[in-house]
């Protein structure tokens, strides 16, 4: 028996700057007659629910009225991001009080036939929150009684960029230490299927008898000059998961008629001017090297 997932990401909702609400309610359409098993979002279902409850309320909200099952984890837009990395907004203990009043969970675990979901806050990891250590407990846990099923890990940013190994350390994937410390909190279980958003691109990976699916971006697309894709393409969409009893998987770009490709840098009243952005950090590299 098939369980299908609509694995969507980076949703980027608010009532109060809605540029991305025509996206969604596309979605939400295509969800209604789709009707999948569940819909799981990987982060950054809001604009700026890092530091606007509202946004939270309405993103909650808008997934509520799809009237379909559906869970999320939160990404660096809801949250903070992690605490290694981030100038601004960096995850704390308000900010996850925030997520969690509005969603109750950040972390939590699902069977299906054949199968364990695992969903994790990947802007806990490495942080000095206490609630670190208990979401890395629950990883423990999980695997320790995954038995026959197979294990698919749904988190924010990628797992990795090209090996498990890589030593690249920034924003834009999980870094090597807290990345380090779940792998070991997952023991001698490799995840089936790895699944996250965060860089509005899409791509899909096989390392070994991994499969890492970045899924692209519902709300707006990222121009190649701004951030380079990983190997991937900057586009919209939304990933179909099937999974199978048996523990195999098909995995399928989904493009509904009438989602448009948004480019962020068309709307600086979002995150700012991309450009300006842009040209603040180009600047700060060079004065690095």
């Amino acid at each position: 028996m098939s369980f299908v997932i609509a694995h969507i990401t980076d949703t980027h909702l608010s009532h109060g700057k809605p540029f991305f609400l025509d996206n969604f309610a596309v979605v939400t359409a295509q969800m209604r007659a789709f009707q999948p098993d569940l819909v799981i979002n990987t982060g950054d279902i809001s604009l700026n629910g890092a530091d606007d409850l509202a946004d939270l309320r309405d993103a909650k909200a808008l997934h509520d009225d799809m009237g379909l099952p559906w869970r999320a984890i939160p990404g660096n837009h809801d949250v903070g991001d992690n605490q290694e990395t981030a100038s601004r907004q960096p995850t704390n203990a308000e900010r996850r009080a925030r997520w969690l009043e509005v969603f109750g969970q950040d972390w939590w675990v699902q069977d299906v036939p054949g199968w364990r979901l695992l969903g994790i806050n990947s802007l806990l990891l490495g942080s000095d929150l206490p609630e670190a250590s208990e979401q890395l407990a629950l990883v423990s846990a999980a695997v320790s009684s995954l038995e026959t099923r197979q294990l698919a890990l749904f988190l924010h940013k990628p797992l990795f960029h090209g090996t498990l190994d890589d030593a690249d350390f920034g924003g834009h994937a999980v870094n090597p230490a807290p990345r380090e410390q779940l792998l070991a909190h997952l023991g001698a279980v490799t995840p089936r299927l790895v699944c996250c958003g965060h860089l509005h691109e899409y791509r899909e990976q096989a390392l070994g008898t991994l499969h890492q699916v970045w899924a692209p971006a519902i709300s707006f697309t990222l121009s190649d000059w701004f951030l380079p894709t990983h190997g991937g393409e900057h586009i919209v969409g939304y990933i179909k998961l099937t999974l199978e009893a048996d523990g195999s998987f098909e995995t399928e770009l989904v493009q509904p008629e009438g989602l448009v490709a948004h480019d962020l840098a068309d709307f600086p009243e979002a995150y700012g001017d991309l450009r300006a952005i842009k040209a603040r950090m180009d600047a700060q590299k060079d004065a690095a090297e």
